[in-house]
């Protein structure tokens, strides 16, 4: 363990991460987060922008009544303004008032931001960098100087670029970091400009990439292998534009790829469900396409990879799944073999075999469901149900009796209001209970409930996260096929089902159906 290169992680998701579109934390959720990246063990924490806002200065003032276990927590701030004695800038004193451990600053290294953004001269520009991280070094703090825009300077004038690294690195930085701000350079040119760097000056050098170019990532790791020692992201990869390097990409392609060490022994295993907390505090949906940590990362569809998976999981993933904390899917449709089907049905917990006759029969049923519209790959639940079925091993836990959907409206200024009344049968009682919703589905949904909960209380835990609806054959118009996908969850566990039918609400209806039933077969397991 101590011969691996020990890669620093900084982590920005609090602040750069926030200037993402979509993307605010509350201060409770900027608390929260910190001590989950602490507990997973990244190095810095950087809080936010000290002296921005007030949310940022109690964050500062907050954190420091929980102590932390790995993670320094870092203010970021600028430079003193040009002209401006450093004791006398107000964006300075703040720094010093969050009182962290570590202050970030930054700083221009691209002559064209001295000129015509800060609209000074290189020299007071060099004044700045040196007589701001001086004055933060003579209060006791680590200094790190983040290097504004420097692959973009150093391509434009290379000995202006070294030149304000070298009024940090005087002045006395703790490290140095280029930052490619704009997010526009290659990775052939970030090794090459990094190594050029890490070869001038003996303090730590870092990295801090965003996704222009959609190759943040790339970036990062080829500044690692050209000698950098610190690397700067964010959680999933939120940022301004189009986001900062992923550190749930860097992270694993450091520790299972590149042999370094990121984050202490078992951490990575955490990854993916650090990515889902971040997602879930935020309220963003999470991106099931995620390297490593997506739900579709370790997926199998075709025939031919699912075959190979079974007998070799190396032949078609690059690292396991569990080591990051996920774990494989084996997705079902028309195109797929018996070995998909019968992973499938392990996965779900079955005791089938290969040669069994039913793996025939479960094909044949799938392929027919599909062929009629239905599709399971978001459906888990409801191949388990067919599964069931199949094999004869279906219980109904009731009996649809009927059921009814009304929508009125009454005046073009007026909502609509939806109303359903079902009525089930469950052994020898009927229940008939009607409720009202926010739409005809969510009607249906309630006076379900409503009328099983007496019989199965454990349905009152299950709520809906997703509703989507596909238009099967656009060219009938409004007679069209519609199939429904819902997902549901219990808090505890997630899944998917599906209903297809000519009439949206009945195919509503299917899939709620067997929403409900996968609980209730949950339970009953249990």
């Amino acid at each position: 363990m101590s011969q691996r290169k020990k890669v620093y992680i900084y982590n920005t998701t609090l602040r750069d991460g926030s200037q993402g579109e979509g993307i605010s934390f509350s201060g409770s959720s900027k608390i929260q987060v910190a001590l989950k990246l602490d507990e997973f063990g990244v190095d810095y924490i950087e809080g936010g922008y000290a002296g921005s806002n007030p949310k940022d200065m109690e964050f500062f003032y907050e954190i420091r009544k929980h102590p932390l276990r790995h993670a320094k927590i870092a203010a970021f701030g600028s430079t003193r303004r040009a002209d401006v004695p450093v004791g006398e800038d107000d964006n300075v004193l703040r720094l010093i008032e969050a009182k962290t451990p570590v202050v970030t600053i930054f700083g221009k290294t691209w002559h064209l931001h001295v000129t015509d953004v800060l609209r000074t001269s290189a020299a007071e520009n060099r004044r700045m960098v040196f007589e701001t991280v001086q004055y933060l070094k003579q209060q006791g703090r680590e200094v790190i100087f983040d290097a504004e825009h420097f692959f973009d300077g150093y391509k434009d004038s290379p000995s202006f670029a070294l030149d304000v690294l070298k009024a940090a690195v005087d002045a006395g930085a703790d490290s140095i970091v280029l930052c490619d701000t704009n997010g526009g350079s290659l990775s052939h040119e970030v090794f090459g400009i990094t190594a050029e760097v890490v070869k001038a000056f003996s303090i730590p050098v870092g990295i801090h990439t965003h996704n222009d170019s959609g190759l943040a990532v790339a970036n990062s790791l080829e500044a690692i292998r050209a000698g950098a020692l610190q690397v700067q992201g964010t959680i999933n990869g939120y940022g301004e534009r189009t986001g900062n390097a992923n550190l749930c990409s860097i992270i694993p392609s450091l520790e299972l790829k590149m042999g370094c060490r990121a984050v202490p022994d078992g951490s990575l295993k955490q990854l993916r469900n650090l990515s889902l907390f971040v997602d879930d505090l935020v309220n963003v949906r999470h991106d099931s396409k995620s390297p490593y940590v997506g739900a579709s990362a370790f997926s199998h569809k075709a025939g031919m990879h699912v075959n190979a998976v079974q007998k070799n999981p190396r032949s078609f993933e690059h690292i396991l799944p569990e080591s990051v904390g996920n774990e494989r899917h084996i997705l079902i449709s028309e195109g797929s073999g018996a070995s998909s089907v019968l992973l499938k049905a392990i996965e779900l917990g079955m005791d089938l075999k290969k040669s069994s006759p039913e793996v025939k029969e479960i094909l044949e049923a799938l392929k027919a469901l599909e062929k009629q519209g239905y599709s399971y790959e978001a459906a888990d639940a409801s191949f388990r149900i067919l599964v069931q079925k199949v094999l004869r091993k279906h219980k109904p836990f009731f009996e649809l009796e009927g059921f009814r959907v009304v929508i009125e409206k009454n005046g073009k200024d007026k909502p609509c209001i939806s109303e359903a009344s079902v009525k089930v049968r469950v052994g020898k009682e009927v229940e008939h209970c009607v409720a009202e919703g926010d739409g005809p589905v969510n009607a249906l949904d309630r006076a379900l409930r409503n009328a099983l909960t007496r019989f199965y209380p454990a349905i009152e835990k299950v709520f809906l996260t997703d509703f989507r609806v596909r238009i099967l054959d656009p060219e009938e118009a409004t007679a069209a096929k519609t199939r429904v996908i819902i997902e549901s969850s219990d808090g505890e566990q997630n899944w998917g089902t599906v209903g297809v039918s000519g009439n949206i609400i009945e195919a509503s209806w299917e899939a709620l159906v067997d929403s409900v039933e996968y609980k209730l077969f949950r339970e009953e397991g249990k």
